[in-house]
């Protein structure tokens, strides 16, 4: 037996109906908030994540799948969706289209991480992006609609919105130079690989899990308090519109990100209900990534929700189920089918599910199917109905049989006294 790639994982389809449904919850809601749907290749070239993500961090020195194509150009699975997006806005000029923009994403994404609950090598995201302004109202507009999305998900009582500034290219060094000074002083007990943050991107030992470096982390001068004016009153205006807009929040100085592009405003969406891996969805600012990749000076703001652990939290509360058909036709014989086939067809073309035996079962064999699909009618095509011209219809909710004339029409008025 030819089993998955580790780490990539079937949705099946009791599982289908959860992605289904946020999907489209998701765009619902993100359309009302003038977003368009973007769709980004798999597919991107490895400068892109390099210059896009930044080459210190962890995604794109151990977590890319990356391989060199027939013409020796490396290329990489994306391994999130922000750098992709930007790119396809460069390449195809769309500020010259409009001077704000906000797209929505869904796809997978690739990193080579150990898996885990939580995390797999494939993964899902829905991501917004709005390019083109710079607002503090923007950001908290960004928040409170990922708020509204987990409201209407009905998994709003598991989260938590921690919020953080780090800072601009002004006063982020400044910071940077001081909590190097105080790692530096705890560097014996720091992980390894927080060690070589230490010297590429120290913000980063701020993010590690390892409960060694958060309790150093927990003692570190915080950001929040080296901010310049500037930063501080655009952080304190977000937190102010976050408030009028009733979007609960915390303060988290730990948050920086784990993508060198973001400046500003982060955040996460947090939950205790998924073990280690405890960040729903997470964004924030990225003003300058439009110009690292050779466009636009062009601010930027998103955040991308993770679908499995979205939806962990989903079946955690409540069950979704596929629609039942309403229709079964029960089938005996080849004429039979020669009648039943024609309906079955015409009443899908109105919109109307249902379903039909093409194997010669048994008629009692054929009835429990229809139970176990939970249909609300059972019509029954035997010798005696093709010689009648009739259907024998069961309703199964309301345990009565009865005969129709075998026209699509009286079909189409059961399904509309049903509805």
């Amino acid at each position: 037996m030819i089993k998955a790639v580790r780490g990539f994982k079937d949705v099946l389809p009791e599982d289908t109906v959860y992605w289904r449904y946020l999907e489209e919850e998701a765009r619902t809601l993100f359309e009302s908030f003038g977003f368009r749907e973007i769709r980004i290749p798999v597919l991107e070239k490895l400068e892109l994540f390099q210059r896009g993500i930044g080459s210190t961090t962890d995604i794109v020195e151990k977590e890319m799948y990356v391989f060199e194509d027939r013409n020796g150009e490396l290329l990489a699975l994306r391994p999130e969706a922000t750098a992709g997006v930007a790119r396809a806005f460069i390449e195809n000029s769309l500020h010259m289209k409009d001077p704000v923009n906000k797209y929505y994403f869904f796809g997978p994404m690739f990193r080579h991480e150990r898996p885990q609950a939580g995390r797999l090598r494939q993964f899902h995201q829905l991501n917004v992006e709005a390019y083109g302004v710079k607002s503090p109202s923007l950001d908290a507009e960004i928040m409170a609609m990922l708020h509204m999305l987990t409201q209407k998900l009905k998994i709003d009582d598991a989260l938590h919105l921690e919020i953080n500034h780090i800072g601009c290219p002004q006063c982020r060094p400044i910071y940077r130079d001081i909590l190097i000074n105080f790692l530096n002083n705890q560097k014996e007990k720091l992980c390894k690989d927080c060690k070589r943050r230490l010297e590429k991107n120290p913000l980063r030992v701020l993010d590690c899990k390892k409960e060694g470096c958060k309790n150093i982390a927990s003692q570190a001068p915080q950001i929040i308090d080296y901010l310049c004016d500037q930063c501080k009153d655009y952080f304190d205006k977000t937190l102010d519109y976050l408030a009028v807009s009733e979007v609960p929040f915390v303060i988290n100085p730990m948050i920086v990100r784990g993508l060198d592009y973001y400046t500003g405003v982060v955040f996460e969406l947090t939950t205790d209900e998924l073990g280690a891996q405890n960040a729903v969805a997470a964004g924030g600012r990225y003003d300058n990534l439009m110009k690292e990749l050779g466009g636009p000076d062009i601010p930027g703001v998103g955040f991308a929700i993770g679908v499995e652990r979205t939806v962990a939290l989903m079946k955690k509360r409540y069950t979704l189920e596929e629609e039942t058909p309403l229709f079964f036709f029960a089938v005996m014989g080849e004429e039979a089918k020669r009648v039943a086939l024609p309906l079955a067809l015409k009443l899908r073309q109105e919109g109307v599910k249902c379903e039909m035996e093409h194997s010669d079962k048994s008629l009692k064999s054929q009835m429990r199917k229809a139970n176990k699909l939970k249909v609300r009618f059972t019509v029954i095509v035997g010798e005696d109905e093709v010689r009648k011209g009739v259907l024998t219809v069961r309703d199964m909710e309301e345990k009565k049989q009865f005969e129709i004339q075998a026209q699509i029409s009286e079909l189409l008025k059961l399904a509309e006294a049903a509805r």
